[in-house]
């Protein structure tokens, strides 16, 4: 995976799924539609469509053998409303553990 949650968006790469295997975004959009900003009072309020967009791996609808690049692009991403997150950690979060690995605070989010 990669990616920021609140930055440019999120990602994918997966490696090592066999070829023809029927594979399409759509697919995986049942998912995202799930897990969608916005769907309850406890989500948050950010607009987001959670599109997938399949870069790599899958030609004419089935997965080639090659890994699978998969992009979710974040089309209100709201940055400036997670400044408090660089003086204080999220509960069930991984900000500290990113912070004591790379001696960054990633306020963006880790996607």
């Amino acid at each position: 995976t990669f990616g920021e949650s609140h930055g440019g968006g999120v990602g994918c790469v997966i490696d090592g799924c066999p070829p023809r295997i029927p594979l399409s975004e759509a697919d995986m959009q049942i998912d995202l539609d799930r897990r969608k900003p916005g769907q309850s009072r406890i989500s948050t309020p950010r607009k987001e469509t959670d599109t997938c967009r399949i870069y790599s791996g899958v030609a004419e609808g089935v997965t080639t053998g090659c890994p699978i690049m998969v992009k979710v692009p974040n089309t209100d991403p709201r940055g400036h409303d997670y400044t408090e997150m660089s003086i204080s950690y999220r509960p069930s979060h991984a900000d500290a553990t990113y912070d004591f690995k790379y001696g960054v605070r990633a306020v963006e989010g880790g996607g």
